[in-house]
């Protein structure tokens, strides 16, 4: 696991998208494991930017979203097919039939799980996952004790997670308790993981992921046995770190070849 240290989250939003942009530009036809929720904003924004002045193309990109809430159509306002379509999907050239979400209407939810992970098989496989972290240590919504070989599934929503959720949506509508998401075996698989997380807030998860025990307690500690896994975080995400100092260093020294 790399951990990069920067000093604030915008340094940090564009180190993100500069890594995702990297990819693309070295395999157009990448796919791409997206997140959603107030974290990546200044990420998407910064590859529409990139899309717009620097010519960088989602033309034959594939990406498939985490997760989906169950029972929101598309066009919800808080629904994450209506989220990436407003912040990423609508304003590069990514062709729509080359976007995956899960379906959250689903009437055969098991089915429809399933054909998800046919989908991102028969893609070739995720080439990057981006990820953001709960204040509980979950990744997609894989809350605390999932299965850590997880699948594609429908999962409850714990009630701190509902609550850090309720602002996306209309007042007076209740935050949906299920949702579809990427399973943590799934998200396993990947060929490279990004994992961005900035805030105080954030701070216990991080260090509890990075340098705590591997537990399913703390879904994203699974990330410690990754092959090529980077956390992404800002200083005060990064504060309860014992080894940021080391952290750091490493970042520093790194040869050219290794860097991004």
């Amino acid at each position: 696991m790399e951990v990069i240290l920067v000093e604030t989250e915008q340094e940090g939003a564009l180190l993100a998208a500069r890594m995702i942009a990297g990819q693309v530009r070295l395999k157009p036809d990448s796919v791409l494991g997206l997140a959603t929720g107030a974290t990546p904003l200044p990420i998407y924004e910064e590859l529409v930017r990139r899309h717009r002045e620097e010519g960088l193309s989602f033309r034959q990109v594939t990406t498939f979203n985490l997760d989906e809430y169950v029972g929101l159509p598309p066009d919800h306002p808080a629904s994450y097919r209506r989220y990436m379509q407003d912040h990423l999907f609508g304003k590069v050239d990514l062709a729509p039939e080359r976007a995956h979400l899960p379906d959250g209407m689903a009437l055969d939810i098991p089915a429809c799980c399933a054909r998800y992970e046919e989908q991102i098989r028969q893609a070739g496989g995720v080439d990057l996952q981006l990820l953001g972290l709960g204040q509980d240590g979950h990744i997609g919504f894989n809350e605390p004790s999932s299965s850590l070989t997880s699948r594609t599934r429908l999962k409850t929503l714990t009630p701190h997670t509902v609550a850090a959720h309720r602002p996306a949506f209309p007042t007076g509508q209740e935050v949906p308790r299920h949702v579809l998401t990427m399973g943590v075996g799934t998200i396993m698989e990947a060929r490279r993981c990004l994992l961005v997380a900035f805030g105080v807030r954030k701070a216990n998860a991080v260090a509890r992921m990075v340098e705590g025990p591997l537990t399913a307690m703390v879904p994203a500690s699974i990330l410690q046995m990754h092959p090529r896994a980077t956390v992404l975080v800002d200083e005060a995400a990064g504060r309860n770190l014992r080894m940021r100092d080391y952290y750091r260093d490493v970042y520093r020294r790194k040869p050219d070849w290794q860097r991004e």
